[in-house]
């Protein structure tokens, strides 16, 4: 009986639903919950098991017949089909390779406090009202310390709002436009599992501040209404844009971040060690001081193979300082970048990183960027 179960319900993950996590989309899930009837990955069953939700290993645990029949009369598709009926255009949907917080909190929402399943919640769900304000840790700009700061955002005035001080009546110490807003997680590099980069265009230069909230149900609420905010103003600036043009344009998650060293123009400058971060969307290479740093040192735009920008290994010839070993090559039309990589892996993940960017053809907001950028230097 039980070889033939496991073999039922192996032939169940064959169907479409199935076969990937009900929760994250990872492939082949050998998990399930049969209180809710769905299939997930091992890292989804944890944050069930955590919520109560009887989970089993659908290879190693013993399946009772009633259980099995559950699944087979359930199953992925028709769990979607009720805990996601209404689920905003807006908010984000964890995928395999998303920390924690975002992950465990889509759980929670779907299956236990049922925000999607289209019945009108009264008081309305938070991040559904179009304004929202609280108050959130914020790294300091010039320290490490995180304090408490009030936050208000409006998607009328399509603004987010920070206070420095609880007395209000010296006004907020920024008022930030959605236009330019873009918020993800980095629990690793802000040392907090709810740790959220908010950044945006102040002055000619890209601001981050670094925040998070005690409560993940908070931070994640925080998440879905500045997406909700971003959607709005998007529908406002490309009217005829559909849904699945401008939802990746709301949030983005950065394509690859790291230390790498880098020398100056004549590459006979010393070698200085510098956090890079790659936004593919918006073909920016940022570099910084230091990860946790409010503002770039520099910025470098990398535009398309056919218009003159490249990227390559190299060893450099006459560097000096340089500790690390594996060599990049960023080339623009103006000028070469050397960067240095401590392994070989990294070097190789900047260079597949890149690549993907120098093979996509520039977009009409590509060019403002360029430019914007070149008149800079």
């Amino acid at each position: 009986m039980a070889e033939r179960n496991k073999k039922m319900l192996l032939e169940l993950l064959k169907q479409p639903g199935n076969s990937r996590c009900a929760d994250c989309g990872a492939p082949d899930p050998d998990w399930a919950s049969y209180k809710l009837g769905v299939f997930v990955c091992l890292t989804c069953s944890g944050i069930h098991r955590s919520l109560s939700s009887r989970v089993k290993s659908i290879k190693l645990d013993f399946w009772e017949d009633e259980l099995v029949e559950f699944m087979k009369s359930n199953g992925n598709a028709r769990a979607r089909a009720l805990y996601e009926k209404a689920v905003p255009a807006y908010y984000y949907r964890p995928q395999e390779n998303d920390c924690v917080v975002l992950r465990e909190q889509w759980i929670r929402a779907k299956y236990e406090r049922t925000e999607f399943t289209g019945e009108t919640k009264y008081p309305p769900l938070s991040y559904t009202t179009g304004f929202y304000e609280g108050m959130l840790w914020k790294k300091g700009k010039e320290n490490t310390q995180f304090l408490k700061r009030k936050f208000v955002l409006s998607e009328r005035e399509f603004t987010l709002t920070y206070y420095n001080k609880e007395n209000e009546s010296k006004g907020p110490k920024a008022v930030i436009s959605v236009k330019d807003l873009n918020a993800t997680f980095q629990p690793e590099k802000i040392g907090h599992p709810h740790g959220l980069q908010i950044s945006y265009q102040a002055d000619d230069h890209t601001r981050n501040l670094y925040v998070y909230h005690e409560s993940p149900e908070e931070i994640v609420t925080w998440y879905n209404a500045i997406r909700a905010a971003r959607y709005a103003y998007l529908k406002t600036a490309y009217p005829t844009g559909s849904d699945e043009e401008l939802i990746p344009k709301i949030t983005r998650n950065y394509i690859k971040e790291g230390y790498m060293e880098k020398t100056g123009p004549s590459q006979k400058e010393p070698f200085k060690k510098r956090w890079f971060i790659l936004d593919s969307q918006n073909r920016k290479l940022f570099y910084f001081k230091g990860q946790l740093d409010a503002e770039e040192l520099g910025v470098i735009f990398i535009g398309p193979t056919n218009k003159g920008y490249s990227v390559k290994e190299c060893v450099p010839k006459h560097s000096r300082g340089n500790r690390w070993k594996c060599g990049v090559m960023v080339g623009t039309p103006e000028r070469q970048f050397v960067f240095m990589c401590e392994q070989e892996r990294e070097q190789r993940e900047w260079l597949d990183a890149l690549r993907q960017v120098l093979s996509r053809p520039m977009s009409p907001q590509d060019y403002t960027i360029e430019a914007n950028i070149n008149f800079k230097r």
